[in-house]
């Protein structure tokens, strides 16, 4: 079978592809062109070596130009170029070859695609993560690992700082309003492409472990397979009111986590997340007992913790015993908050209802344990990567969707655009192909979808059109970037949609009904100082730039009318479905035990033999002399 012909521009582009499928590319010391095929025998049953006159006669070379010596070496074909010429792709390509061809279109892995691991955390502000804050007194030692070894996006942002919005965003790489994803009971429409759908394109077998907030019947959203429920409803009962924007929703937030924080033997979180644990490891361990057919895997694994209630098991409780836990960095009096900043304190029941030191330091030290809590599930689940020998071929992405304010500014949970609700990890771990580093541009989780396609050796111009932009150009070179973020805030505690950008040391908010902020990160880490309230020309112009700006890309009065009108619309529906017979679109998992453990019509000997891993013969000696990316070759039996 002859290789598949390219076009010359795509040459220069993605390299020659064999059967479309396996790319060619070049190799640092190496003038030509190498892919790699395991040996001689496989390579020829692969195709057929071309001639120089079918570069010529098929428009990939002139006769001056094209390859003139074919070779193979330590199983790589090596085409060459002509006698003191240069091979088809540049050598100075070639670490960024060795995982896709080029950096725009379509981009194909050289071996295998990686499988990719997607670890979330819920409420984790970044702010006070050792990873940003070498001071900091949380323990996590297997998230400072995944750091020092992967590239750390040091301002990486949420793009709405609530659960379902945040998430909606992330998942399909749009802001908010143009997927009416505005509050923790917004339908995600079934025809949105989120991340999952574009992996499934790439031949990944998707699965969910955890969290998703997805609300509606359709539970899934481009997922193959989801492995638990989820810890919150699936329905419209959530719905903000701005219609009653003085009513305190009873379902809304309230001090109860905080001034009941504390050590426990079992919550409702550790039920879940253990679950979503124990899911996600078994998923680990059934694909790699699939054999080398198997599809590559995209997993999310979305954990709860450190979301409140504050509370954890004594292991972790214990753990900080003897460490001092810090109070907020920044108290202000209720009289001088900002106007959001007082509506988020009533509809959290905080106003007039100040929080004792004692109950706060408890709080933090329970989502402190929290924080270690889940990076012992990241800890475990990189032992079973290693385990299961998948390390090497996996990439590791752990990020979250927003932060918790846990008592600065006198303010708790999330909802605003202050840094510990707005902003969050994130990490991109795969040193066989990316350098440690640190990229201190602003970004997004909605960036996330446009990488996965990239990591997966999509075409990231076949997206359709989406607001992220793809991260892979920090992962790849050290060259800087785009440096802004767009946030939309519309649930909790709004009466209007909040607004923020976020370029370069500013940050700018702004809504209909408050009076704009601006704040310089770099002098005003803490954003003390609104500097749109000076009467310094300097911030005055930057202020009325940034208010321009907000207005040419949102329609202001247009997004709170068709909030307004989706909210009137599903707060009748939920009073409608409430009544009667009640239809549940919470998910349910399917667990089949037909197929599992031992069954009489499955003989004994294969099933055992297929559920074993690693691979051994009939003597019990550990297979290893066929090790794939998904494992030990055989381990289906052979």
């Amino acid at each position: 079978m002859a290789p598949s012909v390219l076009l010359p521009e795509e040459i220069a582009r993605d390299g020659v592809s064999v059967h479309g499928h396996v790319p060619l590319h070049s190799a640092p010391g190496n003038n030509g062109i190498i892919s790699s095929f395991g040996d001689h025998d496989s390579l020829n049953s692969a195709f057929s070596l071309p001639s120089s006159s079918d570069f010529v006669s098929q428009g990939l070379a002139s006769e001056n130009s094209a390859p003139d010596n074919f070779e193979l070496s330590n199983g790589l074909l090596v085409i060459g170029g002509p006698a003191g010429g240069k091979g088809l792709v540049s050598e100075q390509n070639a670490r960024q070859s060795s995982l896709h061809q080029s950096n725009r279109g379509t981009r194909h892995s050289i071996t295998p695609k990686p499988n990719i691991l997607y670890i979330m955390a819920d409420q984790m502000a970044a702010p006070l993560l050792k990873i940003h804050d070498p001071n900091s007194p949380i323990k996590t030692p297997n998230i400072d690992s995944l750091a020092k070894s992967g590239v750390v996006f040091t301002n990486a942002y949420c793009n709405s700082p609530l659960c379902a919005p945040s998430r909606f965003s992330m998942c399909t790489g749009q802001l908010p309003s143009k997927i009416k994803g505005y509050d923790n009971a917004s339908v995600l429409n079934s025809d949105i492409p989120t991340y999952a759908h574009y992996l499934r394109q790439e031949g990944y077998e998707t699965a969910l472990a955890g969290k998703m907030h997805f609300i509606g019947p359709d539970q899934l959203h481009g997922f193959e397979s989801r492995l638990t429920s989820d810890i919150y409803p699936g329905d419209l009962g959530w719905t903000v009111n701005w219609d009653k924007p003085d009513e305190r929703q009873e379902w809304y937030h309230n001090m109860s986590s905080v001034m009941q924080a504390g050590p426990c033997i079992r919550s409702n979180q550790l039920d879940y997340d253990e679950d979503v644990m124990h899911k996600a490891s078994q998923y680990l361990y059934d694909h790699v007992r699939q054999g080398p057919d198997a599809r590559p895997f995209a997993l999310t694994v979305s954990l709860t913790h450190p979301h409140d209630p504050y509370t954890m098991t004594e292991e972790y409780w214990n753990q900080y015993e003897d460490v001092d836990i810090p109070l907020p960095k920044l108290r202000i009096p209720q009289d001088e908050q900002d106007p959001h900043s007082v509506r988020l304190l009533k509809a959290v029941d905080l106003w007039n209802n100040p929080v004792p030191d004692e109950a706060v330091k408890r709080a933090r030290r329970a989502y402190f344990g929290a924080c270690t809590f889940v990076d012992d599930q990241v800890g475990k689940l990189l032992r079973i990567l290693k385990n299961c020998r998948l390390e090497k071929n996996t990439i590791i992405v752990f990020s979250g969707d927003h932060g918790d304010m846990l008592g600065e500014r006198d303010m708790w949970y999330k909802m605003s655009w202050f840094e510990m609700s707005a902003r969050v990890p994130l990490i991109v771990n795969y040193p066989s192909q990316f350098e440690p580093k640190r990229v201190h541009e602003s970004v997004s989780t909605m960036d996330l979808l446009p990488t996965f396609v990239d990591l997966a050796g999509g075409n990231t111009e076949a997206i359709l059109p989406v607001d992220g932009k793809s991260l892979y150009n920090y992962l790849i070179t050290d060259q800087p970037g785009r440096d802004e973020v767009f946030g939309e805030y519309m649930g909790e505690g709004t009466i209007s949609p909040v607004m923020m950008i976020r370029r370069g040391k500013w940050k700018y908010v702004t809504s209909l009904v408050d009076p704009p902020q601006l704040f310089d990160l770099v002098s005003d880490p803490l954003e003390i100082v609104n500097l749109a309230a000076s009467s310094k020309e300097e911030y005055n112009r930057i202020a009325a730039e940034f208010e321009k700006e907000a207005h040419e890309r949102w329609d202001f009065k247009r997004i709170h009318y068709e909030v307004l009108v989706n909210q009137r619309q599903r707060r009748l529906c939920w009073t409608a479905l409430t009544k009667g017979r009640f239809e549940s679109w919470d998910y349910q998992p399917v667990d089949d035990q037909k197929k599992k453990y031992i069954r009489s019509q499955i003989p004994l000997d294969d099933l055992e033999r297929r559920a074993r891993f690693p691979v051994v013969d009939y003597l019990g000696r550990e297979h290893t002399a066929a090790a794939t990316h998904h494992g030990i070759a055989g381990a289906c039996g052979e």
